[in-house]
């Protein structure tokens, strides 16, 4: 597959996202020839963690949420991380970066607790997805169905549980980029 001449962004929260979960999908994008931008609530630099608790690496922050609109994205990821999601679902902006995406029928990937965000953005009415399991509740009050699988893609939502999903997770998000699936699959819907 590849992702030439695709646009993606990705988020990122200051001291919250989980590392392997924002690191694996980049470079998995860049790796398909796709351009990432790192999207973050400021501009400057955001350190990620490790299992929610331990200091992860930084990394550069190419646009504040302020600057930035779905319109100029052809896909977004989510990564996780309890405290990172919760920092991200909290930024208005940040709901209405995610909400737009999916009022424009783009491709949204989101792993572990990114599904919080989404919860947020009221864009889960009949859709299936997984997240982390203590998500159950939250996604079904928001109107979506919870299920226990490794990686789940609902009308160009691709959803994983947690790190260990992240290789079945970075394949499929790859692919629904490269093929924008969710504009193709609402039209037919």
């Amino acid at each position: 597959m590849t992702l030439e001449g695709k646009k993606i962004a990705i988020l990122i929260a200051p001291r919250g996202t989980e590392e392997p979960e924002f690191a694996k999908p980049k470079a998995a994008v860049e790796a398909a020839g796709g351009t990432v931008t790192v999207v973050g609530l400021e501009a400057g630099e955001a350190q990620s963690v490790n299992n929610d608790l331990d200091p992860g690496k930084s990394f550069a922050v190419d646009k504040a949420i302020g600057d930035v609109s779905a319109a100029d994205f052809d896909g977004l990821i989510i990564p996780g991380g309890s405290v990172g999601a919760d920092k991200l679902r909290g930024s208005k902006q940040v709901v209405a970066f995610v909400h737009d995406f999916f009022a424009q029928e783009k491709p949204v990937a989101a792993i572990c607790h990114a599904p919080w965000t989404l919860v947020e953005a009221d864009v889960l009415k009949g859709r299936t997805l997984t997240s982390f399991a203590t998500l159950q509740t939250d996604i079904r009050n928001a109107g979506g169905t919870w299920v226990d699988q490794e990686v789940v893609v609902d009308k160009g939502l691709v959803t994983s549980r947690d790190p260990d999903d992240l290789p079945a997770f970075c394949a499929k998000l790859v692919e629904e980029f490269a093929e924008g699936r969710h504009a193709e699959q609402a039209a037919s819907a």
